[in-house]
């Protein structure tokens, strides 16, 4: 039995409105009605077009492009419902945004996951819900509870289904773990292959392969795929030490321009993506397939509404 007056209350800004009404969907909720719109002057306004003191509030709001634009339309609309008197503010990001930036690893740089983090909690968010951190210490960088969610079950539910049997593949050292427990589940081995990276613009030199993969089928898994440039390298590899078939798996697709002209001229013969993040129609092509989070966010948000594990849903 929830505290809060009600049912849980979603509302969504403008990064991903689709994700938000299908999580409204799972949850057999009607989605929150907000005004969250820019001024002539390039100001952001939010108003909630509906009563919400004392109410169990969700903000839909993943780290989508225009990403600081979105980022601010986050930080406005808990604003907005902490001056509303909601019960409680959890801000929902199934994307989070800078996440590659959780360390100094060069000189006179930012730490900027850090600061996304001191950005929600200081608007007043009480609480996060985010998928797949690209680096799980960064649920230390929130004083406030936070659940990372993982897709990765409902991944390796895809490729059973599909009835993939071959050899699950991570593009480097950091994915290892993240493939050997896919390659677990799926009852498969793993091979990883090792990159070194060369500079800030998401190029990366392939240096070996360990592991088997001749004339096996393969997976490439890893937690988002940006420009694609690191995940055709190691296709290529692949297909080099003679992989039979090629396909790929990520949690989130970033693809900026030319990623999907990429992944289109390499070996992978076929992309599967959360809908963490928007994809247009127009940019899915033939070889991007998509798995849904809607269903899993939406029994996350019921569990944190009834005070139940969240927890739980992975055991």
């Amino acid at each position: 039995m929830s505290r809060y007056v009600g049912d849980p209350i979603v509302f969504t800004g403008n990064a991903h409105p689709q994700l938000a009404r299908d999580v409204c969907a799972a949850l057999d909720v009607e989605l929150g009605c907000a005004n969250v719109f820019d001024f002539a002057n390039g100001n952001t306004f939010v108003q909630f077009l509906e009563n919400i003191r004392e109410r169990d509030v969700f903000l839909i709001q993943p780290g989508a492009k225009p990403v600081n634009h979105h980022l601010v339309e986050l930080l406005i609309m808990i604003d907005a419902a902490r001056r509303a008197s909601a019960g409680r503010i959890t801000a929902v990001v199934p994307y989070f945004a800078y996440g590659r930036s959780d360390k100094k690893d060069q000189p006179r740089v930012p730490i900027t996951a850090r600061l996304f983090a001191d950005l929600i909690q200081t608007a007043g968010a009480d609480r996060m819900l985010t998928m797949d951190l690209h680096a799980g210490q960064i649920q230390g960088f929130f004083h406030i509870p936070t659940d990372e969610l993982t897709a990765q079950q409902l991944m390796v539910e895809h490729f059973q289904r599909r009835g993939f049997d071959g050899v699950v593949v991570s593009p480097d050292f950091g994915g290892a773990k993240r493939a050997r427990a896919a390659a677990d589940l799926l009852g498969m081995p793993v091979a990883i292959a090792e990159k070194r990276r060369t500079s800030n613009d998401d190029r990366a030199e392939m240096l070996q392969l360990i592991g088997d993969v001749v004339d096996r089928d393969v997976l490439i898994i890893d937690d988002e795929i940006v420009t694609a440039g690191t995940l055709c390298e190691v296709a290529e590899m692949l297909r080099g030490q003679g992989a039979r078939s090629i396909w790929a798996a990520a949690i989130h697709g970033i693809l900026p321009h030319p990623a999907l002209e990429r992944l289109a001229a390499s070996p992978i013969a076929s992309v599967v993506l959360t809908d963490t993040l928007p994809l247009p129609q127009e940019r899915r092509g033939a070889m991007l397939e998509t798995v849904s989070i809607a269903p899993l966010l939406g029994e996350a948000i019921r569990r944190i509404h009834e005070g139940d594990s969240v927890g739980a849903l992975f055991r």
